[in-house]
């Protein structure tokens, strides 16, 4: 599997140096990705913890909220690239297989912040907890994403 050829990926010694703002700024904007659709945009960037963004505004569903869909979407992206950031690329990377959440709160404008943390840490598997929050800070969906860990074959 070849990683997307705009991806800025940090150097081990770049993950002990920038700040979790500055490693964020890495993974913005990469052309043809869905994150890139959906308009997430990284905050901060720590191996256990991974904070983005999205807009409501173009991810509505038909009945004007925040589709549940798009909610899912940016808690799998948060999961996979905190996995990633366990790994070491040139052997390994990550990939969702499971991913489920609750809603509990629709969104009908601004944006939604979420926050991923890594619950579980094993060779081949991570689990994150996902929360999604609107803009006052309440929390609009709780997701649980697991990711397995694949050899790349390097």
């Amino acid at each position: 599997m070849t990683l997307h050829p705009d991806l800025n990926w940090p150097t081990p010694e770049e993950m002990a140096r920038l700040s979790p703002q500055e490693l964020a700024a890495r993974f913005g904007g990469l052309s043809g990705t869905l994150g890139e659709r959906l308009g997430v945009e990284f905050m901060s960037v720590e191996p256990a913890r991974i904070v983005a963004r999205m807009p409501v505004d173009g991810n509505r569903q038909p009945a004007g909220r925040l589709h549940g869909g798009a909610s899912l979407a940016l808690a799998e992206e948060l999961a996979s690239v905190g996995s990633w950031l366990n790994l070491d690329p040139l052997r390994q990377l990550a990939v969702g297989v499971d991913l489920n959440a609750t809603h509990v709160r629709g969104v009908t404008g601004g944006w939604v912040t979420g926050e991923a943390t890594l619950t579980y840490r094993g060779r081949s598997l991570m689990v994150w907890a996902v929360e999604l929050r609107d803009e006052r800070g309440r929390v609009t969906s709780m997701a649980r994403c697991t990711c397995n860990v694949i050899s790349t074959g390097a």
